[in-house]
């Protein structure tokens, strides 16, 4: 088999089952698991990178939707969205109050606001101690 045939190969199988271990990987498409593991790694780079390159040539918007604003493919529900922008735990839990926000049965809006403050400050006070 080819480079690129087993490479196409692993890249197909890893697609079609993600959570698949890297040796049953390697066993379906003939590789080693090593080569599976790299070929993944490159992917997810190629992907991250040319991702990352669309963002930052749309660096300011026309009065548009930037794209930083854009849904994440195959974004369902919030976690996605934190997942997507790597926030930390006091950014999520920023992002989760503010978008239940008074619409909670267990929350008002006043335990929510309270809540974002209480993150908010916890989150001013990592990065001045990470200055």
């Amino acid at each position: 088999m080819s480079k690129k045939a087993a490479r196409e190969a692993v890249l197909a199988c890893y697609r079609a089952t993600p959570h698949a271990r890297l040796a049953d990987i390697a066993q379906k498409t003939n590789t080693s698991p090593e080569y599976v593991r790299d070929m993944i790694q490159m992917e997810k780079a190629k992907t991250f990178f040319g991702r990352r390159a669309k963002e930052l040539l749309q660096t300011s918007s026309d009065g548009s939707t930037a794209s930083y604003y854009e849904l994440p493919p195959g974004a369902t529900e919030l976690q996605d969205l934190i997942t997507h922008k790597n926030m930390n735990a006091q950014l999520g839990e920023i992002f989760r109050s503010a978008y239940r926000y008074g619409e909670s049965s267990h929350s008002s809006r006043m335990r929510d606001a309270k809540k974002i403050k209480f993150y908010i400050e916890a989150e001013i006070r990592r990065l001045e101690n990470n200055l």
